[in-house]
């Protein structure tokens, strides 16, 4: 239950898939299928950072609802993201890497069943502007491929082009060029144009350079696979393989349940309610008209083979369900613990920063991550909370913000 009233949140569920150092590192989590958080959603102050939003401390660690349980789990994903959190440099303003030597020296040293005293002697929780908070989840997707292309197996799944590069399109002036230049591609002039859409791709764009690494058997459930960032693939003779985010296209991401709910296909007064099910439910009734729908979102996954226990995030570790959420990292420092208390009670708890996201954008904004199985998908796929959140910081870095 929330430790302050939560705002009243009529905010469609979201789906975000999973994210890819030392700047600000590819998003390999693209955006929510349906929508970022709706209007209702607690909003924020247009500002870059956490220093700029303002920082309050908050209770002692130890007057936090966290079991045993859960502290030690996130004590172990912590300890995983320690290599990141004491050598990058913090997005937010929060802190420096030093600020978490002291708390990493401790925790590689520390029992995994001393959570609960570990976080309390080295972390101060903090609330980012008034606390109040979003989140949504996701998941790791399963579905049936083949390495090789074989009857009912007819999805390819693509590795990175080659020619997919970054460069200034020449009819760009130069006063424009700021920032990283756009993804694209050389044409046949030699003129920098947009990479192929998700259309092009379907037709057969990329058939024949051998960047197949696998072939799916749904269409649907590989566009949702897409939107996740990673998954599994089960193959024909019951094993499993994994595959994780590589690189998008560059195109423009369209959120298709956003889409379908404008023209009154899901939600009130339909058959189909605004959620990912619903979604899939749609399309499969629709089959006229779910290619179109679909390719309405121009954006398109590039994936590699993992051979991790878990997906990866945007640290390089493998994110870990019920233990791993994605932030946005100008509020929320990777590798932080962040306390949630959410009018969804089933995403209470201690949670640490190893991810980001298309959709995951500004103060108090989370996705939760679920694992994988049919619980996991029923449960982001349903995800979307409102309540408070409270982001530790190693408590010197408190002091420090505070004494401003």
């Amino acid at each position: 239950m929330a430790m302050r009233q939560a705002l009243n949140v009529m905010a469609i569920a979201a789906l975000a898939g999973l994210a890819g150092c030392a700047s600000t590192p590819e998003p390999v989590k693209p955006p929510s299928p349906i929508a970022a958080p709706a209007p209702t959603a607690p909003l924020v102050p247009e500002v870059q950072s956490a220093a700029f939003l303002g920082v309050e401390r908050g209770p002692a660690f130890g007057a936090l609802p966290v079991s045993d349980s859960d502290a030690n789990a996130a004590l172990a994903a912590f300890v995983e993201s320690c290599d990141w959190v004491s050598r990058k440099d913090d997005k937010s303003g929060l802190t420096r890497p030093s600020d978490w030597q002291a708390a990493c020296d401790a925790a590689h040293n520390t029992r995994y069943d001393r959570g609960r005293a570990f976080f309390a002697e080295h972390f101060q929780p903090v609330r980012i502007g008034n606390g109040e908070a979003f989140a949504t989840g996701y998941f790791e997707p399963e579905l049936r491929g083949s390495r090789t292309r074989a009857a009912g197996y007819d999805v390819p799944v693509y590795s990175m082009p080659d020619d997919l590069v970054r460069a200034w399109p020449d009819t760009m002036a130069e006063s424009e060029r700021t920032g990283r230049p756009p993804l694209g591609r050389y044409d046949e002039t030699g003129a920098h144009v947009p990479y192929w859409d998700r259309e092009a791709i379907e037709l057969g764009a990329l058939a024949g350079r051998g960047l197949e690494i696998a072939w799916a058997a749904d269409a649907i459930e590989f566009f949702f696979l897409q939107i996740q960032g990673s998954g599994l693939l089960r193959l024909p003779d019951g094993t499993l393989m994994r595959i994780g985010y590589a690189g998008q296209n560059g195109r423009g991401y369209t959120a298709i349940g956003r889409t379908l709910r404008e023209r009154g296909e899901i939600g009130d007064g339909t058959n189909y309610p605004v959620s990912m099910q619903g979604i899939v439910d749609w399309l499969r009734a629709n089959p006229g008209k779910a290619d179109s729908v679909m390719r309405e979102n121009q954006s398109w996954i590039f994936f590699r083979e993992l051979t991790t226990d878990g997906p990866l995030g945007s640290l390089g570790v493998p994110v870990r369900a019920r233990d791993s959420v994605a932030v946005d990292p100008r509020f929320v420092p990777y590798g932080a613990p962040v306390f949630l208390d959410m009018e969804e009670d089933e995403a209470d708890g201690l949670w640490v920063a190893q991810d980001t996201g298309g959709a995951i954008k500004g103060a108090n904004r989370f996705d939760t991550f679920w694992g994988n199985g049919p619980s996991a998908r029923r449960i982001a796929g349903e995800m979307s909370s409102g309540g408070n959140a409270l982001i530790l910081l190693p408590k010197g870095s408190v002091d420090r913000l505070l004494a401003r």
